[in-house]
C-alpha cells in the first residue's frame, strides 16, 4: 500500500502543470525577413524606426515556427513568445519539461511558476490612501505634482499629449471604463487597445485598481480636481502583474507586453512595477542582478529603448526593507528609473536606494510619488504614495515633451530630461539626477535639434558624439580656439580616474576609440587655455 501511495504521488507531482521560460538556440527556420518588416511590425512601428535611425535586425523577426510547432507537439501549451530575447514561455509538466530541455534548439528551460502555489504573502505596492485636500484650481490637488516638474510650462502651449501613444504595463485597470475621470478618454476612443497577458481573454477593467490609479496620474481629467500628465495622450492598458503571487513568469508577461507594445508603434511604456524577491526564493535576484543587463526583464526593457521606445519604470518602494535597493527593470542602462519624491521636493523614505550593481546612477530622476493626486480604488479622488505614481507622472510629462518635440529620440529625451533636473551635476542615490525641470529639458531639446545633429550633446562650447556611444566617441570645440592641446579625463560615478591623456585636436575634433571601456556612465573632464568642461557620457554595449 505504500509503495502505491509512493507511486501516486510522484505520478501526480510530473502532472502538474508548471510554467517554464525556453530560450532557443537561433531563429532557423522562421518565414520572416527583414526585408518585410511590415509582415510583423505595424507602420507606425516602422516608421518609429525610420525616424530615430533604427535599423530593423534579427532580434525583431519572430521566433522560429519550427521550434514553437515541435514543443506544441510534444504537448507543450505556448503561452508568449520573445523575438528580443528568442525563446518562449510554455505550460508543461516537469518531464515533458525535462524532455524539452534536451532538444537541440534549446539553451535553457527555467521552471517561472509552479503550477500548485498559494496566494502570496508579499505586498507589491507600499500604497497610503488619504483623501485629498481639493482647491479650486484648474489642476485640483494634482498642482503639485505637474508644477514641481514645472510641467504647466508645456501643458500651457498646448502641449499635453495629443499625438503620443502610451502603453501601461499593470496589474489591471479596474472600472477604467466607468469612473468620471476617465470620460473623456473613453468618449474620444484614446484607449486604442487592452489585452491581458496574465489570463489571455480576461477584461482588464475588471481586474485589479492598480493601473487604474497608474493611469489617472497620466490621462485623468476632471477640472477643479486633476489633470493628468498627458490627458490628451492615447493609451494602450496590459495587464502583466498578477496580485495574487509573485513568481518569475510575471517578467516573462512583460516581456511578451513591451514586445507587443512595440509591434503597434507606441512611444513610450510606463512600468509601475519592479522585480526582486519572489515566492519562490530559487528565482530571487540579487542586488548584483541589478547592474542593468542580468534579468529579462532589464534586457528587454532596454531593447525597447533601442527600438526607439522612452521606458518609465518605478524604482521600488524597498528603501525600508531588507532589499533596499531598486528593482528590475528600473537598473536597464538606458530605462529612466523614476524614484519618488513629497511636495517640498524632499526624498520620500521608501524610495528605493541606487546606484545600479554596476555603479550607474540610478534612480534616474524623481517626481513626486508621497501623497500622489490620483483616482482611488474607490472612483474618488485622493491620494496614494509609492514610486508607482511617480513614474507616470514623470512618463506623462516626457508625452508632453516629445509632442513638443517631435524629432527627438527617445535617448535625446532621456538625456533632456537628466539634464534639464536640478542635481544634475552632482546625482546621489537617493534623488539621481534630482528632480527634472521640463522647461529645461524642452530648451536643451530644441538648442540640440536646431544644432542639425540628433546624436551631439553640447556644454559650454564642447560637443560629445555620438552619446550614448559603444565604441567611438568624439569632442569638438565650437569655440574657434583651434587645435589648442586638449587634457581629457573620463571620471566613473564612483570618482575613479579610467582614463586620463593629453591629445592635440585635428579640425577642432578628438577622436577616441574606447572600445575596451566598461560601459556605463562616465563624466569627461575637458580642459583647454586653463579653461575645464565637464560633460556626461554613456558608454553601452554595442547591440547584437
Amino acid at each position: 500500500m505504500l509503495l502505491n501511495l509512493l507511486f501516486a504521488s510522484l505520478l501526480e507531482a510530473q502532472s502538474v502543470v508548471n510554467y517554464y521560460w525556453v530560450a532557443f538556440s537561433d531563429k532557423t527556420g522562421t518565414e520572416f525577413s527583414v526585408n518585410s518588416p511590415e509582415m510583423f511590425l505595424s507602420a507606425r512601428a516602422i516608421a518609429r524606426r525610420e525616424k530615430q535611425g533604427i535599423a530593423i535586425d534579427e532580434t525583431d523577426l519572430p521566433v522560429s515556427a519550427v521550434y514553437t510547432d515541435s514543443l506544441a507537439s510534444l504537448g507543450a501549451s505556448l503561452v508568449h513568445e520573445s523575438k528580443w530575447l528568442n525563446g518562449c514561455t510554455l505550460k508543461a509538466d516537469s518531464a515533458l519539461a525535462k524532455q524539452i530541455s534536451e532538444l537541440d534548439f534549446v539553451l535553457q528551460v527555467q521552471l517561472t511558476k509552479p503550477g500548485i502555489t498559494s496566494k502570496s504573502l508579499q505586498l507589491k505596492w507600499a500604497e497610503e490612501e488619504t483623501s485629498a485636500a481639493i482647491d479650486t484650481s484648474l489642476y485640483g490637488g494634482s498642482v503639485y505634482q505637474i508644477g514641481q516638474l514645472n510641467g504647466r510650462f508645456l501643458h500651457n502651449q498646448g502641449y499635453t499629449g495629443a499625438g503620443i501613444e502610451i502603453a501601461v504595463l499593470d496589474a489591471g485597470f479596474y472600472s477604467v471604463n466607468e469612473y468620471d475621470a476617465f470620460a473623456d478618454l473613453i468618449s474620444e476612443n484614446r484607449i486604442i487597445g487592452t489585452r491581458d497577458f496574465v489570463t489571455p481573454g480576461n477584461n482588464v477593467y475588471a481586474e485589479h485598481y492598480h493601473g487604474m490609479s497608474v493611469l489617472s496620474t497620466m490621462a485623468g481629467n476632471m477640472e477643479g480636481q486633476l489633470i493628468g500628465a498627458a490627458s490628451q495622450a492615447s493609451y494602450y492598458l496590459l495587464r502583466t502583474e498578477d496580485v495574487d503571487s509573485e513568481f518569475l513568469v510575471e517578467e516573462d508577461n512583460w516581456v511578451a507586453a513591451a514586445e507587443y507594445a512595440d509591434s503597434l508603434g507606441v512611444d513610450l511604456i510606463n512600468s509601475s512595477l519592479g522585480y526582486s524577491q519572489f515566492d519562490d526564493s530559487t528565482m530571487n535576484h540579487t542586488y548584483a542582478d541589478m547592474d542593468g543587463a542580468t534579468t529579462r526583464v532589464t534586457k528587454a526593457a532596454d531593447i525597447a529603448v533601442q527600438k526607439g521606445i522612452l521606458v518609465c519604470a518605478s524604482a521600488g518602494n524597498e528603501a525600508s526593507t531588507r532589499w533596499r535597493y531598486l528593482v528590475a527593470p528600473s537598473d536597464g542602462d538606458l530605462v529612466l528609473g523614476v524614484g519618488a519624491v513629497g511636495q517640498t521636493g524632499a526624498w520620500a523614505s521608501f524610495s528605493s536606494l541606487g546606484p545600479a550593481a554596476d555603479g550607474a546612477v540610478k534612480p534616474n530622476v524623481v517626481a513626486m510619488g508621497l501623497e500622489t493626486t490620483l483616482v482611488t480604488s474607490s472612483g474618488i479622488i485622493g491620494t496614494l504614495s509609492g514610486t508607482s505614481f511617480a513614474s507616470p507622472v514623470l512618463a506623462g510629462m516626457a508625452a508632453c515633451l516629445w509632442q513638443a518635440n517631435p524629432d527627438a529620440t527617445a535617448l535625446e529625451l532621456k538625456a533632456a530630461i537628466e539634464q534639464g533636473a536640478n542635481q544634475y551635476l552632482s546625482p546621489d542615490s537617493l534623488l539621481g539626477y534630482g528632480i527634472p525641470d521640463f522647461e529645461i529639458a524642452d530648451q536643451l531639446l530644441k538648442k540640440l535639434l536646431q544644432g542639425g545633429d540628433a546624436e551631439k550633446a553640447t556644454v559650454s562650447g564642447w560637443l560629445a558624439y555620438p552619446n550614448p556611444f559603444t565604441s567611438e566617441i568624439c569632442f569638438e570645440n565650437l569655440d574657434g580656439e583651434r587645435n589648442q592641446i586638449l587634457e581629457l579625463t573620463l571620471t566613473n560615478l564612483s570618482g575613479v580616474v579610467v582614463f586620463k591623456k593629453k591629445l592635440e585636436p585635428e579640425n577642432n575634433v578628438v577622436k577616441l576609440d574606447l572600445e575596451m571601456l566598461a560601459r556605463g556612465i562616465y563624466i569627461a573632464g575637458l580642459r583647454s587655455n586653463n579653461k575645464q568642461v565637464n560633460l556626461k557620457v554613456v558608454k553601452v554595449d554595442q547591440q547584437n
